[in-house]
């Protein structure tokens, strides 16, 4: 059985980090198994948690008023879900939901905070690869609304 730093380190968002930090990470973190259709958080709730997708896909949405909620990612294997957890005021910008039983790396992330805050460099290279994340995001967010509103010529 791997340990919890041996599976973190595979994840994209935390290759190349140093053994050290990829231990002080893994302290803050738990294995967890989730069924199809449970909601991992909501938007406009605390976020003290982010996720690792080990096994699974989780949806990321949003409620279009009168509409209910639009997917506007579909997240994979060695994909993170959040990073609300990351910024102030710390609360969720999404909703997300498993599609499919989730196999997860669930994150606590006032833990990871404060291990930031005592250890600048490693505050440095996680918000430096959650800055990649938030941009992504934002670009699959872009995506939808312009799938959903047109292009914004007001051509018919």
């Amino acid at each position: 059985m791997k340990r919890l730093e041996e599976l973190i380190a595979s994840a994209p968002v935390f290759a190349g980090l140093e053994p050290r930090w990829l231990d002080l990470i893994s302290g803050c973190g738990v294995n967890e198994q989730v069924p199809a259709g449970t909601m991992l958080f909501q938007e406009g709730d605390p976020a003290d948690r982010f996720y690792l997708i080990r096994h699974g896909a989780v949806a990321l949405e949003v409620h279009a008023p009168g509409a209910g909620p639009h997917v506007i990612e579909t997240l994979d294997d060695g994909e993170v879900v959040g990073w609300s957890w990351l910024v102030a005021p710390y609360r969720w910008q999404f909703d997300a939901r498993a599609i499919v039983p989730c196999r997860l790396v669930a994150f606590d992330g006032a833990c990871l905070r404060g291990k930031c805050d005592a250890d600048h460099e490693l505050g440095y290279q996680l918000m430096r690869r959650f800055a990649s994340t938030m941009l992504e995001r934002l670009q699959a967010t872009m995506l939808q609304l312009l799938d959903v509103y047109g292009d914004g010529s007001g051509a018919s």
